[in-house]
């Protein structure tokens, strides 16, 4: 079955095993690319105690100081990012970050000082802006009825690159050793290193040959499509910023993505200090947080957009308040387990609800400015990176155990979450999604009895929205 799509060419269904539309081919390719991204983006992350720091000489603080450079460079590349995508298109944007980030994960496996890593890491830290694209990608892909799970299974499955490099790259690096690609068990990281660089070439070219800006074409091709300002008004970008629902979302976004993003950073190395395991046993362990984006986000997501059916757009603010109130819940319950197994429980709890919350987040998103959705995108998703390296500074300064940190960290989030009780959409906002959902589900109904009466096999029919 092949997607529904509206005559703007919206997809207004998700059937994963449809690649013959540019909707849903986009929406696999972002996920992808997102997800290669992600890997490259934390490969040092389960390899830095074991073997990078040792290798490079690396103290505990220079370790924390790298990953808060990897993490804080991608604040303001994701704030460029998402100007970018309303710029030249979600198309070119990608491809050009893809070969960026092929370059530089290759490349840090030549340094060899400390302020070369730290410089690596850096350039490094870039690609993260790639989660904006997939959602940019998605949002102007899919119909509102959909856009909500779309966002958040995109997203959601790009981030398991977070959780796979935990586990797979000690295997990639032992790998090196046993083939004869390193000399030393301390070198074998180096050239683990260009197994996502090359991967990642390849989906640049699959990109560029299999997807596009927008559901009609490009917007090299088709100008009128591009968002931009009207003469007069102020830039999308300065739009975007004025708003002052963007910075609440920012700051909710800290809360959740922000919070994966420290303990993605950490999780190994606290399982590895705290239960004494090994370098392996831990980055499985803390594999499982990341594997949750299997389903969660897109739970999140899912249920913002159910949410909307019976609340409007409020509903899909009041679902994010509660699932980030008992996402800061978890955490706490997480800090508090001294024995492995309920440890391991209490995170796998804990990653269902933060990536829930992520899923809840971009679910309201698309709709706060849809002609700015590349700046408003841009700005939220920034606040992730603000969020992790303001927890990570905090460890670093305040001399504070992990479990410490989790326990405030958590009480912090679950503040952060009321937040959202002062996201509010004007009336005109609320009639026009109400209107929207309306025709949607017209359509459906029709399409349904047509089919039931054998008037159409075409699962492409076009509705006007």
């Amino acid at each position: 079955m092949k997607s529904i799509t509206s005559t703007n060419e919206k997809a207004t269904k998700i059937n994963l095993f449809d690649l013959s539309s540019i909707q849903m081919r986009t929406f696999h390719l972002s996920w992808i690319a997102f997800f290669l991204c992600f890997f490259g983006w934390f490969s040092h992350a389960p390899l830095l105690n074991s073997t990078i720091g040792p290798d490079l000489g690396l103290t505990k603080d220079q370790k924390i100081l790298a990953f808060i450079a990897s993490v804080g460079v991608t604040i303001f590349a994701r704030l460029g990012i998402g100007n970018l995508c309303d710029k030249i298109g979600p198309r070119k944007s990608y491809i050009y970050l893809l070969i960026f980030g092929s370059i530089v994960v290759s490349a840090s496996s030549f340094v060899t000082t400390w302020e070369m890593y730290f410089v690596s890491r850096l350039a490094i830290g870039v690609i993260g802006a790639s989660f904006v694209i997939t959602q940019y990608h998605t949002s102007v892909m899919f119909a509102p009825n959909v856009v909500g799970i779309a966002n958040a299974t995109s997203a959601g499955w790009g981030n398991l690159g977070g959780g796979v490099t935990q586990a797979v790259m000690p295997l990639i690096a032992s790998g090196m050793l046993a083939w004869g690609f390193a000399d030393s068990e301390l070198s074998k990281w180096r050239p683990a290193m260009f197994v996502p660089s090359a991967i990642m070439l390849v989906v640049a070219f699959l990109y560029w040959k299999y997807t596009q800006d927008c559901p009609k074409g490009n917007y090299v091709d088709m100008p009128e499509e591009r968002p931009q300002a009207k003469k007069g008004e102020k830039s999308l970008f300065m739009t975007a910023a004025s708003d002052k629902r963007v910075w609440i979302l920012f700051a909710m976004y800290a809360g959740c993505f922000g919070m994966e993003l420290f303990v993605n950073g950490r999780a190994a190395t606290y399982y590895q200090t705290k239960f004494a395991l090994t370098e392996t046993a831990a980055g499985g362990i803390a594999a499982l947080f990341g594997l949750m984006n299997l389903f969660a986000r897109s739970m999140g997501g899912y249920l913002g957009d159910r949410f909307s059916k019976t609340g409007g757009l409020q509903g899909r603010v009041r679902w994010l308040v509660i699932v980030m109130v008992i996402e800061g819940g978890a955490l706490l319950l997480f800090s508090q387990m001294n024995v492995l197994p309920l440890a391991i429980a209490t995170m796998i709890l804990f990653s269902l609800f933060v990536q829930m919350a992520e899923g809840a987040t971009f679910s309201v998103v698309p709709f706060i400015n849809k002609k700015a959705l590349g700046s408003v995108s841009g700005i939220v998703g920034a606040g992730g990176n603000v969020g992790a390296v303001m927890y990570a500074q905090y460890l670093l300064r305040s001399g504070s155990s992990l479990e410490e940190c989790f326990m405030i960290y958590g009480l912090i989030v679950s503040s952060i979450g009321l937040l959202g009780l002062l996201i509010k959409f004007s009336p005109e906002d609320e009639a026009s999604a109400i209107a929207e959902q309306k025709k949607l589900e017209e359509f459906e109904k029709r399409l349904r009895e047509e089919e039931k009466n054998n008037l159409s096999n075409d699962k492409g029919t076009a509705v006007a929205l």
